[in-house]
């Protein structure tokens, strides 16, 4: 019997029927959103909301992080995802839901995501924003109209009905990933989906940024970078000398902030002042990350110096999601998602899947996620400048500067 609920989380930055599926409007599901009104009733909620969705996002890079491996992966992405399936948990399992997700209410949430979707839409400068959700349900799944319309109005999300066990949806979804992601996640699903599989949620996100001060090309250059295994590696890397730039210090790290042209986004990389990445990672609480990056301050920097380089990583998080108390939804027969469809059975999450992309070079960086990170603890004397050489493994990710949400988040290693 069809009852399991396979969860894909998609991140990096219309679509015509796809074989086997058929358009939302066939599943006759009015759409359920937020009014203005109450997005603007939920204002103090959301600022609570993002601090919590940050301290999310750090909580599970620390679960995915391993010592020695470079890890990737958009928070953003995976709470959008886990957001859409919130909408159908009910009791102890919803509970779950939002003690992971940072304890705030179902409707903070859903009011938090609908601003974010809004807002990164309406992105200025060269930046190029996309996030595309997607609801897959199977003719047996029994999901609920209401469900369904909940994840159109405040997620947006299209709506496919089709054979999820048949072999075509491996084509199928891995089409509308690609598409979403311009090609940076190429093939998120490799089999097709158990026979009990009811239904898949699916956020795809998609960035291509320009910096607001571009590296000049002619000054990359090799320098030596040594890895968290000790192998020293020739590389190129960007440069930029005397230069005015965002710099933040604490919590035993410096880094520095590159914002992008669309005066909201930025990218950020850390440099712990030890140089074990993984125990200074370890260490640091709740938003904190967020808080140095909105700390960061105007610096005269006399040389910065970091890796030219591409990073991806893919995998499933069930393990690092139940480790984070979303156990529940999980366990079949445990599991509470009665909001979200009509089978006796009930419904679980028997998976879920995450793959990231990441590019960066003079000119920006661009990213893309499928839900499915050096030297010296002080500062040079003022007339000389800060030197930040992020020659050891480091922190890095995109971030929201107004809110201080990271959008992706790796170390490099």
């Amino acid at each position: 019997m069809k009852r399991a609920l396979s969860l894909l989380l998609a991140g990096a930055l219309s679509l015509s029927l796809l074989a086997g599926c058929s358009a939302a409007e066939q599943l006759s599901a009015e759409p359920i959103s937020l009014t203005a009104q109450e997005l603007s009733a939920h204002d103090l909620d959301t600022k609570a909301a993002y601090d919590a969705l940050s301290a999310f996002g750090l909580k599970l890079l620390q679960s995915t992080e391993q010592t020695g491996e470079s890890t990737l992966l958009s928070p953003l992405s995976v709470t959008l995802a886990l957001s859409m399936a919130a909408n159908g948990a009910e009791g102890e399992t919803l509970a779950q839901f939002q003690e992971a997700l940072g304890g705030v209410s179902l409707e903070a949430l859903n009011a938090a995501c609908q601003s974010l979707l809004s807002d990164y839409r309406q992105l200025g400068g060269s930046t190029r924003a996309s996030i595309a959700n997607s609801l897959w349900v199977d003719p047996e799944g029994q999901i609920s109209e209401t469900f369904i319309g909940r994840c159109i109005g405040s997620y947006g999300a299209e709506v496919f009905q089709g054979e999820l066990s048949s072999s075509g949806i491996v084509h199928d979804v891995n089409r509308w990933v690609s598409k979403q992601t311009k090609g940076l996640i190429p093939e998120l699903v490799q089999q097709p989906f158990p026979e009990d599989t009811a239904a898949l949620l699916i956020n795809a996100l998609y960035l291509n940024n320009t910096w607001e001060l571009e590296f000049d090309p002619h000054s990359t250059h090799p320098r030596k970078f040594t890895h968290s295994g000790g192998q020293v590696e020739q590389m190129d890397f960007l440069h930029h000398s005397f230069t005015d730039l965002l710099y933040l210090q604490g919590e035993g790290a410096q880094g520095v902030v590159l914002p992008y042209d669309d005066g909201r986004l930025a990218f950020v990389a850390i440099l712990p002042d030890s140089p074990d990445l993984r125990g200074w990672l370890d260490s640091l609480d709740g938003n904190v990350l967020s808080q140095l990056v909105q700390g960061a301050e105007e610096q005269r920097f006399f040389r910065l110096a970091f890796p030219k380089f591409e990073a991806e990583w893919s995998g499933s998080l069930q393990e690092m999601l139940t480790d984070m108390g979303l156990e529940a939804a999980f366990t079949p027969g445990l599991a509470d998602f009665s909001r979200m469809g009509d089978r006796s059975n009930g419904y679980y999450l028997s998976e879920v899947l995450h793959a990231a992309k990441l590019q960066v070079n003079e000119k920006g960086t661009e990213a893309a996620a499928a839900t499915l990170l050096g030297a010296g603890s002080g500062a040079p004397p003022p007339d000389e400048g800060i030197e930040l050489l992020l020659d050891r493994p480091f922190l890095y990710g995109i971030f929201d500067r107004q809110n201080g949400l990271p959008l992706f988040l790796g170390t490099f290693e």
